[in-house]
């Protein structure tokens, strides 16, 4: 019955992680509200056996209610800003170690007016991303790759006086040129403050409109070799770190179980193997990289699992088990960027 009012389309959407598919999932069922109101108000609802027992009942009467519209809406928009972030991490056309720290911080301050600023509703959602995110995506590397990522500076000129990012970024030189004074000194005071006071190259008019938006043509390891010929030692830094990826793909059980020299050895071969090609399919196919038929690997971050640390919270890299022999139905739902407020 639920096919036919819904024209042979499913609910359930599939997704190589369970955070994934439980969003995919409400989004779906959120995008055939009316069909589902339909089904529950026609006729053959009326005339089924289940309209008479309890779960049919309780069914009719949440989905022809708005209450429960309402809270799949609120989830939708809440945690849109997540699933944004968790695709960047996941992509690999573009190196992400240069946005992840500057987007879920993006992510919570969206979070925060999706719940209108009301500190009760948002507060246990921002502190589970705390949690998440202590010791894992707030080390000095990710803060220092946050601070020479140009998008972020150039938007908040602020950012360099965090005293957070500073010692972060101070503590990154300090072990990067342990026991070299005189490079730390060359690239802390000297570079640094070049690129911090947007002086010489990093002033120019090209430079602020080339990193003021962060789309598909934008890639602050070119912005670096393009404007930063002032600053070589930062600007050779600045593009290795930024080029760092940070998807949690290569963290599984099984991976982890293998030594560390075969594990990279394995992942060298098979990611140089099949990127060109994945980039190709994408692009001819507009592909989602969170749909399960559209990806061999798992990330979990953000969603409480089985395998848990001592805080109760999912470890990055818990293995999704994915069967790729199984068709899923495809009927073009994609990731909404934004979510409108509905009932």
């Amino acid at each position: 019955m639920m096919r036919k009012f819904t024209n042979k389309r499913d609910i359930i959407r599939p997704g190589v992680t369970r955070f994934a598919s439980a969003y995919l999932t409400l989004q779906s069922l959120s995008e055939k509200k009316e069909e589902l109101r339909h089904m529950f108000s026609s006729n053959e609802w009326e005339e089924c056996k289940f309209s008479d027992v309890v779960k049919g009942r309780s069914s009719h009467t949440l989905v022809t209610g708005s209450t429960f519209w309402a809270g799949v809406a609120l989830c939708l928009k809440v945690f849109s800003p997540l699933v944004k972030v968790l695709r960047m991490v996941d992509a690999d056309w573009k190196p992400s170690m240069g946005f992840v720290y500057g987007e879920i911080k993006k992510a919570k301050k969206e979070i925060i007016d999706a719940l209108g600023g009301n500190k009760k509703a948002y507060e246990p959602i921002i502190n589970i991303i705390s949690k998440k995110m202590k010791g894992r995506l707030d080390s000095k590397l990710h803060l220092t790759a946050y601070l020479l990522n140009p998008y972020y500076h150039y938007k908040d000129p602020q950012l360099q006086h965090d005293p957070e990012v500073m010692d972060a970024v101070l503590e990154f030189f300090d072990t990067l040129f342990a026991g070299d004074l005189e490079m730390q000194k060359q690239v802390v005071t000297i570079d640094l403050p070049e690129y911090k006071k947007k002086m010489d190259r990093f002033g120019r008019e090209l430079a602020v409109k080339a990193c003021e938006v962060n789309d598909g043509d934008y890639d602050p390891a070119t912005w670096w070799g393009t404007f930063g010929g002032a600053t070589p030692h930062l600007t050779k830094i600045a593009i290795r770190i930024i080029y760092f990826t940070s998807s949690s793909s290569i963290h599984t059980k099984k991976r982890n179980r293998l030594d560390a020299s075969k594990m990279n050895n394995l992942f060298y071969v098979q990611f140089n193997g099949n990127l060109m090609e994945k980039n190709k399919k994408r692009k001819e196919k507009n592909m989602e990289v969170l749909l399960a038929n559209d990806s061999h690997t798992g990330q979990e971050w953000i969603v409480d699992c089985g395998d848990c640390d001592e805080d109760g919270f999912g470890i990055v890299g818990i293995e999704e088990e994915v069967f790729e022999e199984v068709d899923y139905e495809s009927d073009g739902v994609h990731i909404i960027e934004e979510c409108g407020d509905k009932e």
